[in-house]
């Protein structure tokens, strides 16, 4: 069981919540302004007429002073968060009072952002118009449609098929259709769907810590006030919110004994982003009871995985489309990033390679590949072998596995494994210290990475001006890192080795 510090009789459960939540209101803030300059807007919205959006798009100085605002803004919800933590005394209502405010607080303002560090969103406004106009979305990429470049999606998704499920289709070619393809109408929309995604995990991460053992409220406040957490699922409006809320769910009622309705939520789940067809077997682990034997567990993984295709065929028969998502699934993203470790592996192994004449690329496919199958192996092991009563914590382990092993590790990857591994038990120790170093990380990166920077800012050097801002962004975001490890006198405590005992030891 999770065990707390018991408060001094007529103690505060938590001291001064009001502070870190105050102070998060004004980094949530912050970004907001800053998104005015830095944001991604499609190329027709009519906010590119707006006096303030000219301005702070269009100048130096005003660009300039955007990319401090997200930077600083973004640092500053680290540490509201951190120092939210720090102020609770006994994780029980009030601290879970607090963690909700502290969520709605910050929240609120990420849902009115220009969209930052990801313009996903506007692939899904693309996606949603080729259906809409009659085109299958598994076969043909948005340059297909007239004027496809004005809607503003990334260059990568012009000739790409499309890798998500049937019901996010739907939800693509209502909002495309409802609101007549206005982007920031459809940005508004697509929020929402995030933001339905943020309840869901809100109401049921709580429910499946109390399964483990461990305490709901801490929970609550390591997932859904994490500020990685709020800034991919609302302010850069990731269908992942959606994807890993209900999944979330459909993993709660089935440990609850309400397989079915766990098994279709899960699905569900899948035909936003299929990734989570992962979940499945563990499920059909659930489903066969604590002593099954080999011939029980297979027949209740043929049910499981039955009655989840039934419901993808069914889906599949609405608009015909079938499962092409599946061609899709590796169209989208880069093939590796540096601070993956297999992507770093493979940069080596093509680096080193090419110095000696050698293919060096074909070997770093190699390792990519290596890296893809030890993913799978590791998932099965821990689908065959493991305890019972460990069998979220072994899907943990093994969706880990397929985030950490893939050549490309985004930002909101990690924000899947987050819940789980808080409903599971994260150790007041090293455990959530590593978590801390990931967040901050995760966050700086992010805040340099996708920045919408005019290309008429730049002079001679054509990627001289954008470089130059992402430049800024990291060092701003570095800096105020290094202020919290190494200089904050409340929050460098919490990233060194302390000798205080662990006051969390939730059954992992």
């Amino acid at each position: 069981m999770a065990a707390s510090v018991i408060p001094e009789p007529g103690a505060a459960e938590v001291d001064n919540a009001r502070s870190p939540i105050l102070a998060g209101l004004v980094g949530s803030v912050l970004m907001v302004f800053g998104s005015l300059g830095v944001g991604w807007l499609a190329p027709v919205s009519e906010l590119r007429r707006v006096p303030i959006f000219i301005w702070m798009r269009t100048e130096a100085i005003g660009v300039a002073l955007a990319i401090v605002l997200v930077a600083v803004g973004g640092m500053l919800l680290v540490r509201s968060w951190l120092r939210l933590g720090q102020r609770v005394r006994v994780w029980g209502p009030a601290a879970r009072k607090a963690t909700l405010q502290a969520i709605a607080a910050w929240g609120l303002p990420l849902m009115f952002t220009v969209p930052l560090f990801s313009r996903d969103v506007y692939a899904y406004i693309g996606q949603g118009r080729l259906m809409v106009e009659g085109f299958n979305p598994y076969e043909n990429g948005i340059s297909a449609l007239s004027n496809y470049f004005q809607l503003g999606a990334d260059k990568q998704w012009t000739e790409a098929p499309v890798p998500y499920g049937q019901l996010f289709l739907w939800i693509e070619q209502f909002v495309v259709w409802s609101t007549n393809v206005q982007p920031e109408a459809s940005v508004m929309l697509f929020r929402l769907v995030a933001l339905f995604g943020v309840v869901l995990c809100v109401i049921y991460v709580p429910k499946l810590a109390e399964l483990h053992g461990v305490n709901p409220h801490r929970a609550l406040w390591l997932t859904a006030a994490n500020p990685l957490f709020l800034t991919n699922f609302i302010a850069s409006v990731h269908n992942d919110a959606l994807m890993i809320g209900l999944a979330l769910a459909g993993l709660y009622y089935a440990a609850t004994r309400r397989v079915v309705l766990g098994i279709v939520l899960v699905t569900l789940s899948i035909a936003v982003k299929p990734i989570t067809i992962v979940f499945l077997p563990f499920i059909g682990l659930i489903w066969a009871g604590k002593n099954a034997g080999w011939p029980r567990k297979f027949l209740f993984w043929g049910l499981t995985g039955g009655l989840s295709l039934a419901i993808l065929y069914g889906l599949s028969l609405v608009n015909g489309f079938g499962f092409g998502w599946i061609n899709g699934l590796s169209a989208p993203g880069s093939l590796f990033i540096w601070y993956a470790p297999v992507g770093l592996v493979g940069l080596m192994v093509a680096s080193v390679s090419n110095a000696f004449g050698l293919d060096g690329w074909t070997l770093a496919d190699w390792v990519f590949d290596a890296g893809k199958i030890l993913a799978v192996g590791i998932v099965a092991f821990q689908i065959f072998r493991g305890e019972h009563e460990r069998l979220i914590r072994r899907l943990t382990l093994g969706f880990a596995a397929i985030v950490v092993l893939a050549p490309m590790i985004q930002a909101w990857y990690v924000v899947w494994l987050i819940p789980l591994f808080a409903v599971t038990g994260i150790r007041n120790d090293w455990q959530v210290k590593a978590l801390y170093f990931i967040v901050s990380f995760f966050m700086i990166y992010a805040i340099s990475d996708q920045l919408e920077v005019f290309p008429y800012l730049q002079t001679e050097d054509l990627g001289l001006a954008l470089v130059l801002a992402r430049f800024a962004a990291a060092i701003t975001g570095l800096l105020f890192a290094m202020y919290l490890i190494f200089m904050d006198p409340d929050t460098k405590r919490l990233f060194r080795k302390s000798a205080e005992p662990v006051t969390e030891r939730p059954v992992i």
